[in-house]
């Protein structure tokens, strides 16, 4: 997580050198050395990973692709077949008019969301995230040559749009939004949605809607910022869409996502950084995720399943004191653990080396760079509010969550009686 030093930086230094690594993927690798050291199972709340499995049409539709040799290259947006039924989808379920000719298909969405921020980025421009976001939303920023703007959360992470737009500068360029969000599950309502588009499109500013988790909502209902553009002509539009099969199919490890662009202009772009990086999506696996599209059912089932490990399992954590309240949507919930008198690095390495759970510190959703002129990460700074936060996700086996939960709330109460008797 921690970058160069400002004293190892120089001129020559890229970049992406300085960029820090994932509290996520620090974590991961901790609780892999756990098992390997231990060969004692660790409880995996630390990862978006659900137990669920992708439709079983998916897996038959990649293997039929890999058997009758569909495996050459496609045109770098994607089979057109797939394509056709993600507009479909789009305009019955999101409500976008997005012709094919500006869809994506992509290895995941967080490749789409990195393309679409290069396909995006001004030299110099500033872009606005959440104070509390995905870190990877910052990595993908950095290395796009964007310069990080954090908008403040109000009560519950709640955003408030008048403190967004006013936390804009001359060189703001972009808005990023996330709902449900990741780590905090805040969806964004319309009303909220519109006033942000009204202020982007009198700022000049251009829209990313990362709607990975658009499935998991438990409180209102997901709502699509782009929908608010279908009736204006494209060269208007500035809303970019960014959708996933991760998490509403299970399809993590297919690495399987779409990107819906605005306007001509942005997806003329994306085709060029889409054949930069990619040259084209893995072929078997369109099939698949065509395949995925059709199994409404199953995603249907897989939102009822999280949702019901969402209503049991964290009332608990509420009870202790531990959490607020119930998320609003996504897989995610942040835990304060300030009354432990650890910090979340602290509780988190500890509740791993005894009690075998990962969980992550939120400290790494927080972070703030200082940057050079060059763009290079001179240093990283976390607000103290952050640094007693943890993430959990709440997608993982019904059977084993329960536990986890148990043992993060007794390894708080002990910390508490602990710091009580000094």
């Amino acid at each position: 997580m921690n970058p160069s030093s400002a004293a190892d930086v120089t001129d020559q230094t890229p970049p992406a050198a300085t960029v820090p690594s994932s509290a996520l993927h620090e974590i991961f690798r901790a609780a892999e050395a756990k098992e390997r050291q231990t060969t004692t199972p660790v409880l995996k709340l630390h990862v978006g990973d659900p137990y669920f499995d992708p439709p079983q049409e998916a897996a038959d539709a990649l293997h039929d692709a890999l058997r009758r040799g569909d495996t050459k290259y496609t045109g770098v947006e994607g089979i057109l077949a797939l394509r056709e039924a993600l507009a479909g989808k789009l305009a019955a379920e999101n409500g976008l008019d997005a012709p094919v000719s500006r869809i994506f298909v992509t290895p995941g969405s967080a490749q789409g969301l990195t393309a679409l921020l290069r396909a995006l980025a001004e030299p110099g421009a500033e872009i606005l995230l959440p104070e509390l976001h995905w870190p990877v939303h910052l990595q993908q920023s950095l290395l796009a040559g964007l310069r990080p703007v954090f908008y403040p959360l109000g009560p519950g992470f709640r955003p408030d749009p008048e403190a967004i737009l006013a936390a804009a500068g001359p060189r703001t360029r972009l808005l990023l939004i996330n709902s449900p969000a990741n780590p905090t599950g805040v969806v964004l309502d319309a009303r909220a949605q519109r006033v942000l588009l009204e202020g982007a499109r009198e700022r000049g500013w251009q829209v990313v809607s990362d709607e990975a988790y658009e499935h998991y909502v438990y409180e209102g209902e997901h709502f699509s910022m782009a929908s608010l553009e279908r009736d204006l002509p494209q060269h208007q539009r500035i809303v970019h869409s960014v959708y996933s099969f991760s998490k509403s199919a299970a399809m993590t490890g297919y690495r399987l996502g779409y990107v819906a662009c605005a306007n001509d202009r942005t997806a003329h772009a994306m085709s060029v950084v889409q054949e930069a990086g990619i040259i084209s999506p893995s072929t078997p696996i369109q099939y698949a995720g065509l395949a995925a599209l059709g199994a409404r059912d199953s995603v249907a089932a897989n939102a009822k399943l999280v949702a019901h490990n969402r209503n049991v399992l964290l009332p608990p954590l509420c009870a202790a004191g531990l959490l607020a309240e119930l998320p609003a949507g996504g897989w995610y919930a942040v835990l304060d653990v300030s009354s432990t008198g650890l910090d979340a690095r602290t509780f988190a390495d500890r509740l791993l080396e005894t009690h075998s759970v990962a969980v992550v510190p939120a400290a790494g959703f927080a972070l703030r760079p200082r940057l050079s002129a060059a763009g290079q990460v001179l240093s990283l700074d976390v607000p103290q509010w952050a640094r007693s936060l943890v993430r959990i996700a709440f997608c993982g086996d019904p059977d084993l969550l329960p536990l986890g939960v148990e043992k993060i709330i007794h390894f708080a109460r002990t910390c508490e009686v602990e710091r009580a008797h000094g």
